[in-house]
């Protein structure tokens, strides 16, 4: 079985000191590099909004962050201006080993529409072409790491099952912000739809 390591968005903004920090999100940074030597294929991630995204609560008169609107495409929690295109927040981790990717998919580029998954934005049909990818490589499984656990990973592994890929979601190498039990939602909805939790 043709196997890839999906490495969900290890970017400054979500690591300490970031504008939307996951607790101890830089501590995983050293083994997700260590994991990458055992897959052919590695794929990174990458959060990339223009300024003024309408996933920003900043693009929303009188609403604060972690507040929740109706969008569209259905509910959507307003974050702080995080991972601008360009910016020193949107750059990967220093730590984290760029080079030994295949592939970097950014998402959540459209500034109408969010964009959790590796696979999809958050309308749930507009691909971000990563699918594809790995179709034409042959590779049907695959393992996810990174930041946050309840949010992007929960969604690109969610989506991934849904496409039909066996997924593995490696726990010690992801963080959670477990926004209102969000990461205790996201673990029950991911087993209960077969992803694996090692």
């Amino acid at each position: 079985m043709s196997s890839a390591l999906i490495v969900i968005d290890v970017q400054n903004d979500f690591c300490p000191g970031g504008a939307l920090a996951v607790p101890e999100g830089d501590m995983i940074v050293a083994g997700i590099n260590a994991r990458m030597a055992a897959f052919d294929t590695v794929v990174l991630t990458q959060d990339w909004h223009p300024a003024g995204h309408s996933s920003f609560a900043s693009s929303h008169a009188g609403k604060a962050p972690y507040d929740l609107i109706e969008m569209p495409y259905g509910p959507q929690v307003l974050w702080p201006d995080h991972c601008v295109q360009g910016s020193a927040g949107a750059a990967f981790h220093d730590g984290l080993d760029v080079d030994r990717a295949d592939l970097i998919i950014r998402k959540g580029m459209n500034p109408a529409i969010d964009s959790y998954s590796a696979f999809f934005e958050n309308d749930q049909t507009t691909p971000t072409g990563l699918e594809g990818y790995l179709r034409t490589r042959g590779i049907t499984a695959l393992t996810l790491v990174g930041l946050a656990t309840d949010f992007c990973v929960n969604f690109s592994a969610q989506d991934a099952a849904r496409l039909g890929f066996e997924v593995t979601v490696e726990e010690a190498l992801c963080r959670g912000i477990d926004l209102d039990g969000s990461l205790a939602a996201a673990w029950h909805t991911l087993q209960s739809i077969g992803v694996h939790r090692i």
